[in-house]
């Protein structure tokens, strides 16, 4: 998907479905915004958190979307927006003491990552 906002084109790539909660999953993709797409990878390739892999295989899609499909230079692509949003919640019931039960919640969540090509060309 190609967004064009003045006149500068911008590639996108959507995980529907990560298994983290978001406010970890922004922590990862909080590392990433803004940055060029070699310091990016090289972020997320040495992360310790578990959900970067998963940030990653989406950079990588979004690099082939801008590079095959827009025909963008990658290496002067930028990450320009990297956000996270809520998905489903799984709702699971834990047994406690004296016939009670304990709710577990294992929340998902959505990442977008949206590439541009930067103007000066690093």
């Amino acid at each position: 998907m190609v967004v064009k906002k003045d006149n500068v084109k911008r590639a996108i790539a959507k995980a529907k479905s990560l298994r983290t909660s978001g406010q970890k999953l922004n922590l990862v993709a909080k590392s990433i915004r803004g940055q060029n797409i070699k310091v990016a990878i090289d972020q997320l390739a040495f992360s310790r958190k578990r959900i970067s892999r998963e940030v990653l295989k989406v950079l990588n899609t979004a690099i082939a979307n801008a590079e095959n499909n827009f025909g963008l230079d990658i290496d002067r692509l930028i990450v320009e927006e990297a956000f996270v949003g809520k998905s489903i919640v799984m709702k699971r019931m834990r047994p406690r003491a004296r016939g009670r039960a304990a709710k577990i919640l294992k929340p998902f969540s959505k990442l977008t990552i949206v590439l541009k090509e930067n103007e000066e060309g690093k």
